[in-house]
């Protein structure tokens, strides 16, 4: 168990995609899914990006989900994160790696943090072919 708060996690992305990959894990794991907040960077300066990240982390501890590594949401999350022991940044995020989050957000930090990216990584396959 984490000794101090449930995680929070912050999904950070490109124009709508962040809500709707919110919205997908809701209709999977129902109120769970309160435990996501989707933001964009949709019209947002660096700066105002960076800000409302802020606000959205709040004080306890925290996941930030990406969508691109290195792309703007990422920038402004690693800049949020920096120098907070209880705040990081996860790129490539998928919908396996979110459901596994509101599933095991009550885990320390660190082995949460472990399962996402194990779980992300192993939901990556090449499509069977028929035929």
């Amino acid at each position: 168990m984490n000794d101090i708060a449930p995680l929070r996690g912050v999904v950070v992305a490109h124009g709508p995609m962040a809500r709707a990959m919110v919205d997908a894990v809701r209709r999977i794991a129902g109120d769970r899914a309160d435990a996501l907040e989707p933001l964009s960077n949709e019209g947002k300066s660096p700066v105002q990006l960076a800000a409302d990240l802020d606000t959205a982390m709040g004080e306890g501890p925290v996941v930030v989900f990406v969508d691109i590594k290195a792309g703007s949401c990422c920038m402004a999350a690693l800049s949020s994160c920096r120098d907070r022991r209880r705040r990081v940044v996860v790129s490539g995020v998928n919908l396996p790696m979110l459901l596994e989050f509101v599933f095991h957000r009550d885990e320390p930090i660190d082995d949460v943090v472990t399962r996402l990216v194990e779980q992300g990584r192993a939901s990556i396959d090449r499509p069977l072919r028929h035929g």
